[in-house]
């Protein structure tokens, strides 16, 4: 695997220093790790380059529906089993999309990351999206987007980015509406 050049993410010499490294595998995949020696948790993640931004007006949201569906089932694993996999080892497993990427990770204890990549690899690659659960989700969704449309704080940071982006998909919200969820 070629590597980049290894680079201190903190103060050279500091009882914290980390070193961080882009690796590149041959089918593309982007691979950076960071090293604290000193430190017995870590973090994995699976960043896909999907989000808001790449959506049609018709299609809003889309990118945090799949990031919902993702956690409800594998071909290996049920939703139920997902959750208690990692709660089994004391890990989080969580996601968020934003304007340009999405992302699945998990916290665990060091010892734990080959069963966190396990499960997240297992969610990106074998989800099921069963009808029953989309349909659910999609109303979670809708829940979600009542409670922020009933929040000052996030309407304004809205208003403020469709008059920064006006016209461009980075100023509509990454929930998505009402109308395009279902």
């Amino acid at each position: 695997m070629p590597a980049g050049p290894a680079a201190p993410s903190r103060p050279p010499g500091s009882a914290a220093a980390a070193v961080h490294r882009k690796t590149t595998l041959p089918n593309g995949l982007r691979i950076i790790t960071e090293a604290m020696p000193a430190v017995r948790s870590a973090t994995v993640g699976i960043w896909a380059d999907v989000g808001s931004s790449v959506e049609s007006h018709e299609r809003r949201g889309i990118s945090h529906l799949v990031e919902h569906m993702l956690f409800k089932g594998t071909s290996r694993r049920t939703a139920r089993q997902i959750a208690e996999t990692m709660d089994g080892v004391g890990g989080n497993l969580n996601a968020f999309t934003d304007k340009e990427t999405t992302c699945y990770y998990a916290k665990v204890i060091d010892r734990h990351v080959p069963l966190a990549l396990d499960v997240l690899s297992d969610m990106f690659l074998h989800s099921m999206f069963d009808a029953a659960e989309l349909k659910k989700e999609q109303r979670v969704i809708l829940e979600e987007i009542k409670m922020y449309e009933d929040s000052p704080d996030e309407l304004i940071h809205d208003v403020f980015l469709q008059t920064m982006w006006s016209g461009s998909s980075l100023g509509e919200p990454t929930i998505g509406f009402a109308d395009t969820v279902v």
